[in-house]
């Protein structure tokens, strides 16, 4: 026999939460190579091999290791960012060459998950070019059947910004 729903014992949002933070291991300390400057630049750069560089267009492989994998075994969504942002930047200094940049908006789309292992190509294009602003345009796919992985737009602005 159940016991009525006022007398049954509520689980614990706090102890789940707490529960949730520990399967992701962040009452751990991190090892002491991570506290090294440009930690996470490596990293990500570690993961990525450039395949092509053109006027308005770049094209890197990124394999995916232990390193950048969440609970899960596939490519966690931090390190999905920080590769579109690097490989955008790249790709727009294709065009405006070594002006400063700053990012001003960046979206991305999760449609499905990259495993561990997997080969990803990282295809970035430039969308549009202007005086003060270009904007870019980055997918993943799966090298081994081109399936659509992540689609990534960013806007970048040559800094100076012209008076708006």
């Amino acid at each position: 026999m159940t016991a009525p729903p006022e007398q049954r014992q509520k689980p614990d949002p706090l102890a789940a939460t707490k529960g949730f933070f520990r399967h992701l291991g962040l009452f751990e300390m991190l090892p002491e190579s991570a506290d090294k400057k440009d930690f996470f630049s490596d990293l990500i750069r570690s993961i990525l091999k450039v395949d092509r560089v053109e006027p308005g267009r770049v094209t890197c492989t990124l394999t995916v290791c232990s390193a950048v994998t969440n609970p899960y075994n596939t490519l966690h969504g931090g390190a999905v960012a920080a590769v579109a942002e690097m490989v955008s930047l790249a790709c727009a200094k294709t065009a405006a060459g070594d002006k400063d940049f700053f990012l001003g908006e960046s979206s991305t789309a999760y449609l499905s998950a990259a495993r561990l292992n997997e080969d990803v190509e990282v295809n970035a294009s430039i969308l549009r070019q202007g005086r003060n602003v270009v904007v870019t345009s980055v997918d993943f796919r799966t090298k081994k059947t081109g399936k659509l992985l992540f689609t990534s737009r960013s806007t970048f602005y040559i800094m100076p910004v012209s008076s708006l």
